[in-house]
């Protein structure tokens, strides 16, 4: 069936197609015969009772500097739509949630991909909460003292906000370090919100692995390794991604939270795994789907919208 598609997404001028999993998102989706329509979550609108998108029919293609073409600019109904994707990246802001609130008045009629009240309730660092055995020693606090002995409990530690992303703001604070404090007046001086610190993991050194779940269902993973001198592995701060398998402990991993994904409507979700322990479940803007096409030949976004399409079927 055809399906009328609308994308929430940052400003598709500026992506890296080679990289970007919405515009692979959307590219599978065109090649299925379903229409694009796409606008920025600053043209997202309440308006006496109807949930409202100003932004352009889309059309996408795989050619550098020449990758879309927008129609005339158009204020649309969202509630007229079969899917709405919710794509923006984070900061898992205000703004962010904002938006959560208001395409959860469309959904299910309108099927939100993610579900936007989960995305909201089960923002990256958090829903990893839920599942203590799987997950290195965790503290969530904004206190100095409770950092401090959280710290001294453990001796090697990373520190970073409980809403970043992209490994902005990622610090390792191993026993010798004397920044604590430092950091600590740095972070509360620009912003409310508590931190996240975990145990250190010497296995990053080796990569942290991004294993992409489809309907809570792992279909493959990459590994991400640190650049020279890093702990970081994003890609975003020089990670380079790497072919990877999934061990016996990630299938463990998946077959606990899959089933908790697929009931709250968790299409695309990506997590963090290194060495034996699962760091961080990313239900926002996931990436990692081209990386795995490459490496091993898996059409993720093809996956991904078959669940949906079945999805819709169903309704």
């Amino acid at each position: 069936m055809a399906l009328k598609v609308a994308i929430q997404m940052d400003p598709i001028g500026a992506i890296n197609i080679d990289a970007d999993s919405t515009f692979r998102i959307a590219e599978e989706a065109q090649a299925r015969g379903h229409s694009l329509f796409y606008y920025t979550p600053d043209k997202l609108a309440y308006r006496e009772g109807h949930i409202l998108a100003r932004g352009w029919p889309l059309t996408v293609r795989r050619e550098k500097g020449n990758h879309f073409t927008l129609g005339n600019e158009v204020e649309v109904d969202l509630a007229d739509w079969d899917v709405v994707w919710l794509r923006q990246d984070p900061p898992f802001d205000m703004g962010y949630i904002t938006t959560s609130h208001l395409l959860e008045r469309i959904h299910p009629a309108t099927l939100v991909v993610n579900d936007p009240f989960w995305v909201r309730n089960f923002p990256e660092k958090l829903l990893v909460l839920n599942f203590p055995d799987l997950t290195p020693p965790t503290l969530v606090a904004r206190d100095l003292a409770t950092i401090r002995a959280f710290k001294a409990k453990h001796g090697d530690i990373i520190l970073k906000p409980l809403y970043g992303n992209g490994g902005a703001g990622v610090f390792r604070l191993d026993p010798n370090d004397r920044n604590l404090a430092s950091l600590h007046e740095l972070f509360v001086s620009l912003s409310r919100e508590p931190l996240i610190a975990q145990k250190f993991i010497p296995d990053v050194s080796k990569g942290d692995k991004r294993i992409i779940l489809i309907n809570g269902d792992p279909v493959g993973a990459i590994n991400r390794v640190p650049a020279a001198g890093e702990t970081r592995s994003n890609m975003h701060v020089g990670g380079r991604p790497e072919k990877i398998g999934l061990t016996a402990r990630d299938r463990e991993i998946c077959a606990t939270i899959g089933p908790v994904l697929r009931e709250k409507g968790q299409v695309f979700v990506g997590i963090d795994v290194i060495g034996n322990w699962l760091t961080e479940i990313n239900v926002t803007s996931p990436t990692g789907i081209l990386e795995l096409e490459r490496f091993d030949g898996v059409n993720v976004a093809a996956q991904i919208w078959q669940v949906i399409e079945d999805k819709r079927a169903a309704m």
